[in-house]
């Protein structure tokens, strides 16, 4: 069993070298190169660590997925990382203001963001895939190894170090992190058991396509014509929500719904323009003349998955811990998911550097008790606007439009997970030491 060598510690040496940062001889296994683990490799790496990234996919692949959001609180992360901004800001939407509508298209309340981006800070929205492969290439040049094609089937630990089998190899270090979703393998060595995951009740058809057939619609050509714009309707147990992107050129779709499906049957699959439209009789021309618009291979029905909060995330010698997805699944109405996968990365790292090479176990627990209530908090929001949505008062609504309006919380949007591990780690470390 031993430690990886062949190559990854000392090409992270070099980097870190280069960039005047000092190794800290910490060996960090990151299984998954979702947003949690690339931000945890790259932080971990900024901070000195070494780390090796396993990846199941055989390749990456920017065209894959279609809209995700990372908040102010996220985007400062983003802006540590040189050159990252400068990528992202071209191909990130710009619009100014969120319009609503009942699904029939009747207008109910525009919500502007101006003010709130000036004072949290930059956000970034734009295509999974592109901003994904962004992320990917600049930790490959930080230094970080990622192996692809790699399948974990056992994680391990003991006092002293912890490890992976990946594809009939035992991979060594001092931490491991998984960082594989909703699924994760790693979650039985946390929890002692095999937690199964459950439906959330809800499913998302969703989709990214050119505008350039919108733009000749004379339903939809409003929504491209002018630029980046998002519009949302709302309906019973239905949201709608709509986003053009790089000045009007590229489209995004999404609605959730209602779905009970049992979870084993898949959480993603193709989706069926005559099935989405016929969940959506009723409803405004123009949100059905988008769907029907939408090239069927472009189309993708997504099952929500969720888990009940886990109990802890790290496990019992603490040399293994659970990040993003794996530890804490959010709704997407959150807005949150990507930008706590982060967080947990930037927090981590902290956590490593202040605690040394010879108590990274002080450094999990303490990067648990740091994160978790600030989490499980932000995991409920995603419930809380889904219901706002989903079971609106329209009648009231005509006499209080803005209680439609989606909650852009300082306590949510102005955090900084770096500096405030900086801050409150040695409290934290303290009270755990009792």
């Amino acid at each position: 069993m031993a430690p990886y060598t062949d190559g990854t510690a000392s090409s992270n040496s070099e980097a870190n070298e280069d960039q005047g940062v000092k190794p800290s001889g910490i060996r960090v296994i990151i299984v998954g190169a979702g947003f949690a683990g690339l931000t945890a490799a790259i932080e971990c790496t900024r901070k000195g660590h070494s780390c090796l990234v396993l990846e199941s996919y055989k390749t990456t692949n920017a065209q894959l997925g279609d809209i995700i959001s990372f908040g102010s609180n996220s985007s400062r992360i983003f802006q540590r990382w040189p050159g990252i901004n400068e990528k992202l800001t071209p191909i990130c939407h710009t619009s100014k203001c969120l319009k609503y509508k009942t699904w029939d298209g009747e207008d109910i309340y525009t919500q502007w963001w101006g003010t709130e981006e000036e004072n949290f800070g930059k956000r970034y929205n734009g295509h999974r895939g592109e901003i994904h492969s962004i992320i990917f290439d600049h930790a490959v040049s930080q230094g970080v190894e990622i192996r692809l094609g790699q399948q974990v089937t056992e994680y391990f630990e003991n006092e002293h170090e912890a490890g992976v089998v990946s594809n009939g190899e035992r991979i060594v270090g001092d931490v491991v992190l998984g960082a594989d979703g909703v699924r994760s393998k790693a979650r039985q060595l946390v929890l002692g058991y095999d937690d199964k995951p459950k439906p959330s009740g809800y499913a998302i058809y969703r989709a990214w396509l050119s505008s350039e057939d919108l733009a000749k619609n004379a339903l939809t050509k409003d929504l491209v014509i002018h630029g980046d714009t998002h519009t949302g309707w709302l309906g019973p147990d239905i949201h709608f929500l709509a986003a053009s992107i790089k000045n009007g050129k590229e489209f995004s779709w999404v609605f959730t719904h209602k779905d009970t499906r049992d979870v084993d049957e898949g959480w993603s699959e193709p989706g069926d323009v005559d099935d989405a439209c016929r969940i959506l009789e009723g409803w405004d021309p123009a949100v059905h003349a988008m769907v029907r618009m939408t090239p069927p291979e472009k189309l993708v029905d997504w099952k929500l998955v969720y888990r009940d909060p886990l109990p802890t995330w790290i496990s019992p010698k603490a040399r293994t811990a659970l990040i993003g997805d794996a530890a804490h699944p959010f709704l997407p109405t959150s807005i949150q998911g990507a930008s706590q996968a982060m967080e947990d990365g930037a927090c981590l790292a902290v956590c490593l550097e202040l605690a040394g090479k010879d108590h990274v176990d002080d450094a999990l627990r303490a990067f648990e008790k740091i994160r978790y209530d600030r989490v499980r908090r932000i995991q409920k929001t995603g419930e809380t606007t889904r219901d706002q949505w989903h079971k609106a008062d329209f009648d009231n609504l005509k006499k209080n439009p803005e209680a439609i309006k989606l909650k852009r919380e300082e306590w949510v949007l102005n955090h900084d997970a770096e500096s405030h591990a900086y801050k409150v780690y040695p409290e934290v470390i303290s009270s755990l030491r009792g």
